[in-house]
């Protein structure tokens, strides 16, 4: 497989943009541009990172505390320098007692280290949520190798009486199932 389409192809899929900023060993803050984040878990909270197993990121978050910065629309300047490409303006640090985060994001989720896996190029960090900071702000997003901003809702409810709500679902843990025969349905029903 080209490693060139499959990487377009991946793109075609919208995501959010983070930053996982953890502590290096010698206790400086450290950052990373990652759009490859994904919610795990309820119970218990969990959260699952990859990065590239080269990355410096990936040598600092093993066994480490880290915080997952969900960015807000205008902080592509802030996605862009832990891609790579500092900006001049100062960059907008919190200190926390478990990781360093960022200020100004959608949300945060503070973590501490879960488990790592293997993911091919990629280590797959799973990390245990301790506090969350969420806002209204607007997310960035990421899509086609370019940044977006979200638009209008296209449904007002998404979950509201869907078979798959999370609050009722389709079936609890007491339901059973057996066979029984379809009821008739008159002739004068059928369409």
């Amino acid at each position: 497989m080209d490693p060139r389409t499959l990487r377009s192809t991946f793109g075609r899929f919208a995501t959010g943009v983070t930053v996982i900023t953890c502590r290096t060993p010698d206790g400086a803050h450290h950052g990373a541009t990652v759009t490859a984040f994904t919610p795990i878990s309820l119970d218990p909270p969990l959260v699952q990172v990859a990065l590239t197993r080269t990355s410096k990121a990936a040598a600092y978050l093993e066994g480490a505390a880290f915080a997952v910065n969900v960015l807000a629309a205008d902080q592509s300047d802030v996605a862009m320098h832990f891609a790579g490409r500092p900006c001049r303006d100062p960059l907008p640090w919190r200190e926390s007692a478990t990781a360093p985060r960022l200020g100004g994001t959608a949300a945060t989720l503070v973590c501490r280290p879960w488990r790592t896996d293997d993911g091919g190029d990629h280590l797959l960090f799973l990390g245990e949520v301790v506090e969350v900071t969420a806002t209204d702000r607007k997310p960035l997003l990421f899509h086609d190798s370019a940044f977006h901003e979200i638009g209008s809702p296209s449904s007002d409810v998404v979950w509201l009486g869907c078979q798959d709500d999370p609050s009722t679902g389709w079936f609890d843990a007491t339901a059973s199932f057996l066979a029984t025969a379809a009821p008739a349905i008159p002739r004068s029903t059928h369409y």
